[in-house]
């Protein structure tokens, strides 16, 4: 799989042209997209060439749809029928059954493996691209896709992201994905147009809880126009299951059950912690360590030079907490369970302190 096409060179699209390039496999990526971002994309090298139409994608190896779900779905109609043998067309939809049900009606020399990458930023285009966008993401696949010839070399082509893969039925994906993804997106703009009293500032008073909470409501509203259309069912759905939760803490509240309530809290914790474990089972997981560090210059470059020198790889680093003037607090996650122990012991040894 060396040549590339990417239709759409937006945030995961050119992300993803971005991450093969960094990648060190020599691909010929193509690019399709406005004049104005193939312009950007191949003055900055992250595409080798520009094409003017899908259509002269079809050359490819592989061919991502990096569109919204409604534009994805359209090329997609025009380009499976014509696929070269072994040819391999993908997605990145929060959608999936629509695509499969759209695979079943078209005779085809190629082969389709649905895609969606379980990452993304606030703000989309060309300009908010980053090559380690997919770092220790979960990219899911279809399953449907997992007996096509090619298909481990496919899932290599991904792995190369960063990404930690999943194979999973489309139709069960769009259930899914509808409360983990498509439902917190709609809560976190109800949750902040809810703050609509103009005569009281109460954004003035949001702190960090309700920012983090609230993120993923600067998102754009084109990616999620198509979302809402093709999995309005299982969006609905879970809004309805949502709506009656609420109502049963309101009334908890109203009558002060405090039993009720502390249930509801203690089960919702319980969940919340088996978050990680749950997924162990089907990802390669990474493995964190808390360190503590005081705001000192150079105590990030002593802390990253002991594993170095020990040759200890760091998978991820996040800077959690910070007080100016005294410390803060470090994530810093590992590939393996081994790893993750070493390096607790070299920083402890060095006179760091676990948070």
């Amino acid at each position: 799989m060396q040549i590339i096409s990417i239709i759409g060179l937006g945030l995961i699209g050119g992300s993803l042209a971005k991450a093969l390039r960094n990648s060190g496999k020599q691909f010929e990526i193509k690019g399709f997209d406005k004049e104005t971002v193939l312009e950007e994309a191949f003055n900055q090298k992250i595409i080798d060439s520009k094409i003017n139409s899908p259509e002269e994608g079809l050359g490819s190896d592989v061919i991502f749809l990096c569109l919204p779900t409604d534009l994805s779905l359209e090329y997609f109609k025009k380009l499976a029928p014509q696929l070269k043998k072994g040819t391999i067309i993908s997605d990145v939809c929060g959608v999936k059954g629509i695509f499969e049900d759209e695979w079943k009606k078209i005779v085809s020399a190629g082969f389709y493996v649905g895609g969606h990458p379980m990452t993304g930023k606030e703000r989309g285009g060309i300009e908010n691209s980053d090559p380690l966008l997919f770092e220790n993401s979960l990219y899911l696949l279809s399953e449907k896709g997992n007996s096509f010839p090619g298909i481990n070399q496919f899932t290599d082509l991904i792995k190369l992201l960063g990404s930690r893969i999943r194979f999973i039925d489309p139709y069960i994906h769009d259930k899914v994905i509808a409360y983990v993804s498509h439902l917190p997106q709609v809560l976190a703009v109800s949750l902040v147009n809810s703050l609509g009293n103009e005569k009281n500032d109460y954004l003035d008073f949001a702190a960090g809880g309700f920012r983090d909470m609230t993120r993923v409501a600067s998102s754009d509203f084109e990616i999620w126009e198509s979302i809402f259309r093709y999995n309005k069912n299982e969006i609905v759905s879970s809004i309805e299951n949502l709506i009656s939760r609420l109502k049963s803490v309101k009334d908890s509240i109203s009558k002060s059950d405090i039993n009720f309530l502390r249930k509801e809290f203690e089960s919702s914790k319980k969940k919340r912690e088996t978050i990680p474990s749950n997924i162990k089972g089907f990802l390669n997981p990474v493995y964190d360590v808390f360190i503590y560090a005081e705001d000192k210059p150079g105590s990030l470059f002593r802390m990253t030079e002991v594993l170095y020198k020990n040759s200890v790889n760091i998978k991820d680093i996040e800077l959690l907490k910070i007080r100016e003037g005294t410390g803060g607090t470090f994530r810093l996650s590992f590939e393996t369970y081994e790893s993750a122990e070493k390096a607790k012991k070299l920083l402890v040894n060095s006179g760091f302190r676990l948070a």
